[in-house]
């Protein structure tokens, strides 16, 4: 079995690419194997998964695919130097676990590394009497800059909490030094001319705190999230993060 991804100038991964590959003509598209499933007419899904490991180098060796190395340390030096380096997360895996397919198993659990940190809230789309999604951004200067928009996170409660306190804060002027910022009609990490018209404006006092998985090249948040509000912290005071 194998993965694909693209690497960056220099050779980290890069997700974000892989999704808008005309955009990142100079990353290096490269396949990883990590497992072995069938070999020579044999089926190893029954052979535990470190004796199929075994079997990949002599399988991939002179072919251009790499090897997908597992990473030695305790489970929480592992987390530190993936999270150093800037990685989405880790895959841990049983050593003696059979493959099964088309199920999740707890042989092989998943941690995402996300990133969060708290963000200006400038505006909002409304839903029926609640908050459907929350424009935010950070400070560079005197300037607000748009950060993303975040619609994940929030219960049905929730969004009416959100929805009580951010509404006495509208305005008419969007406080964003640089909206609009695309052309594109989908609502996704830009907001177009046509889309400020779907948008309530409000003063950018409110901070929320908000996990993701990282900045785009652009400067937007991929895979944002709403935590909560932050009532400790100015919202002048709010920079980018890493």
């Amino acid at each position: 079995m194998w993965s694909s991804t693209f690497l960056d100038p220099k050779g980290k991964p890069a997700f974000q690419a892989l999704q808008h590959r005309s955009a990142h003509r100079n990353y290096a598209i490269v396949f990883y194997a990590f497992d072995l499933l069938h070999l020579d007419g044999e089926d190893l899904t029954r052979v535990p998964l470190q004796e199929r490991r075994k079997r990949l180098p002599n399988v991939v060796k002179e072919s251009g695919v790499l090897l997908s190395e597992p990473l030695r340390g305790t489970p929480q030096q592992v987390m530190e130097a993936v999270s150093r380096i800037g990685l989405e997360g880790i895959v841990a895996k049983r050593k003696d676990s059979l493959y099964q397919s088309g199920e999740r198993s707890g042989a092989w659990v998943k941690l995402k590394l996300d990133k969060q940190q708290e963000f200006v809230i400038g505006g909002y789309r409304p839903g029926p009497n609640c908050v459907d999604a929350l424009l935010v951004g950070y400070y560079e200067d005197k300037a607000l800059r748009f950060a993303g928009k975040v619609r994940a996170g929030f219960t049905p409660h929730l969004r009416r909490e959100v929805f009580e306190v951010v509404k006495p804060l509208q305005i008419a002027k969007c406080p964003f030094a640089d909206l609009p910022n695309s052309k594109t009609s989908h609502w996704g990490g830009g907001v177009t001319a046509e889309q400020m018209a779907e948008v309530v404006w409000v003063k950018p006092k409110l901070v929320a705190q908000i996990r993701f998985v990282e900045f785009t090249n652009d400067g937007h948040l991929r895979h944002a999230a709403f935590l909560g509000l932050r009532t400790d912290k100015a919202a002048t005071a709010v920079r980018r993060g890493g």
